[in-house]
């Protein structure tokens, strides 16, 4: 069974940068498309970033903020957030699916395991 912990949120002032971390554990990480998917209450989650399973395959919907990486090595995926704003706020959730190779996904529904979630929270 696939589990996923994320890490890494936090509260902030807007113009900072965090790191969100999720380790994958209880199968083969490199059998994994990965994504980093938000919500906000009364919302429906997001994606914000995805990539394949080797990494070299990226999807960010927050452009020239949020970037998104893997190390296979550490069965770990990394949401790098900068520039935070208030509207960022949200929970963050890590996901996981298998996928073919060079492929990400962006639908949430695409997705089979998903961690508890990080909070991030922006302040003014």
């Amino acid at each position: 069974q696939v589990q996923l912990v994320e890490s890494g949120g936090g509260s902030v002032q807007a113009g900072a940068s965090l790191r969100l971390s999720c380790v994958l554990s209880g199968r083969t990480f490199t059998n994994y498309a990965m994504g980093w998917f938000r919500q906000v209450p009364g919302k429906e989650r997001e994606c914000v970033a995805a990539l394949d399973r080797s990494g070299k395959e990226t999807f960010s919907a927050v452009k020239g903020r949020f970037a998104i990486s893997r190390d296979n090595d550490k069965k770990t995926v990394y949401l790098e957030m900068s520039s935070l704003r208030p509207d960022d706020t949200a929970v963050y959730y890590c996901a996981a699916t298998l996928g073919n190779a060079e492929l990400y996904y962006t639908r949430a529904d695409v997705y089979d395991y998903w961690g508890r979630g990080t909070q991030v929270t922006v302040s003014e």
